[in-house]
C-alpha cells in the first residue's frame, strides 16, 4: 500500500513555518510515501514564489498544487516552466505557464497528480474542469499509471462531488481545496475512489480564513476595502492521508488530518495543543465493499 498525505491551502509565513516543521516527524509518524500541498496561498496570503516552492520542495514535499490565486506573484511564472512538481490548473487557457499535471516515479511505482480549478462563484473563468481533467486521467491510465490523485481548486461544493462522483473508479482520491474549512465528509466511493469535500487550511487558526479577524469584520461591516493581513497565533494543520493499493490504484482508506499548534515552530514538536487527527478512529473511512474495478 502507497500512503499518500494531502495538506490543504498553505496560508503565509505561519502554514509555510508550521508544514515545514511538521513533515519530517508526520512523515514518521504515518508511514507516508508521497506529500502533496496545495501552495496557491503561500506567499502572504496570495499566491507563491519560487523561493517558497523550493523551500516545500526541499522539505519533503512531492508536488504542489495551486488556483485562482497561482498568478498574484508574477515573478513566478517564469519559474512554472522549470520546475514541473509545481502545478497550474489543468484547465487554464493554452499558452499558460507550467502544467497541471505531473507523473513522479515512487518506491512504489508511479503517482499521477492532477490539479483543476471550478466555475461555479470562481474567478477567472474557465473551460471545463471535468472534460480537462477526465482527458488527462485517460492518458495517465493509457500510459500504465494506476494511483491517481485530483486537486479540485474550487468553491461549490456541489461542483466539488460532481466531480469526484464521475471519476469514481478512475482515480485514486479526488479532494477539494480553496475554502480553506476543512469538511466532514471524508469516504470511499464505491467505485474506490476516496473523497473529502475541502481540505481546509494550514494556517492561522485564531482568524478568518487565515486573515486577521478585526480587518475582515470591518470589511463585512462597512463594506469598503481594506488589506485583509494573515493572522498571528496558534496555527491549524489540515488534510487528508489515503492509502492505496498500489497495483489497483483503488483506495483502501482515508482519514482527515486535523492539528493545531500553539506557534509554528511548535509543530516540529508535541506542544499541549497539538490535536490528534478530528476526522474519526485511526483507521478513518473505509472502502465498503473491499471490491471494485481496477482504477
Amino acid at each position: 500500500m502507497i500512503r499518500i498525505l494531502f495538506l490543504g491551502d498553505i496560508v503565509g509565513e505561519p502554514g509555510r513555518k508550521a508544514v515545514i516543521a511538521r513533515l519530517p516527524e508526520l512523515k514518521e509518524e504515518e508511514d507516508l510515501d508521497f506529500i502533496v500541498v496545495n501552495g496557491e496561498n503561500a506567499a502572504g496570503g496570495r499566491g507563491i514564489t519560487s523561493k517558497i516552492a523550493i523551500d516545500l520542495l526541499r522539505a519533503g514535499v512531492a508536488v504542489i498544487t495551486t488556483g485562482d490565486h497561482v498568478w498574484d506573484q508574477r515573478e513566478v511564472m517564469d519559474y512554472f516552466p522549470t520546475e514541473p512538481r509545481l502545478l497550474r490548473p489543468i484547465n487554464f487557457p493554452e499558452g499558460a505557464p507550467g502544467s497541471g499535471s505531473v507523473v513522479l516515479e515512487t518506491g512504489k511505482g508511479k503517482v499521477g497528480v492532477i490539479n483543476a480549478q471550478g466555475r461555479v462563484f470562481m474567478n477567472p473563468p474557465l473551460e471545463s474542469p471535468l472534460a480537462a481533467v477526465e482527458a488527462e486521467v485517460e492518458a495517465m491510465r493509457t500510459a500504465g499509471v494506476r494511483v491517481i490523485l485530483l486537486d479540485f481548486h474550487a468553491e461549490a461544493t456541489s461542483e466539488k462531488i460532481a466531480m469526484g462522483r464521475a471519476l469514481d473508479g478512475r482515480v485514486s482520491l479526488v479532494v477539494g481545496t480553496h475554502t480553506h474549512v476543512q469538511t466532514a465528509d471524508e469516504q470511499v466511493f464505491p467505485g474506490g475512489t476516496a473523497f473529502l469535500t475541502d481540505a481546509g487550511m494550514c494556517g492561522p487558526a485564531e482568524s478568518v480564513l487565515g486573515r486577521e479577524i478585526s480587518s475582515v469584520v470591518w470589511r463585512f461591516r462597512t463594506g469598503l476595502p481594506t488589506r485583509f493581513p494573515v493572522a498571528k497565533g496558534p496555527v491549524r494543520l489540515c488534510g487528508v492521508i489515503v492509502g492505496v493499493d498500489e497495483g489497483s490504484g483503488q483506495a483502501v482508506e482515508v482519514r482527515r488530518v486535523d492539528e493545531l499548534f500553539a506557534t509554528p515552530e511548535e509543530a516540529s514538536g508535541r506542544g499541549e495543543l497539538r490535536a490528534e487527527s478530528e476526522g474519526g478512529s485511526r483507521e478513518g473511512a473505509k472502502n465498503p465493499s473491499g471490491e471494485g474495478p481496477e482504477v
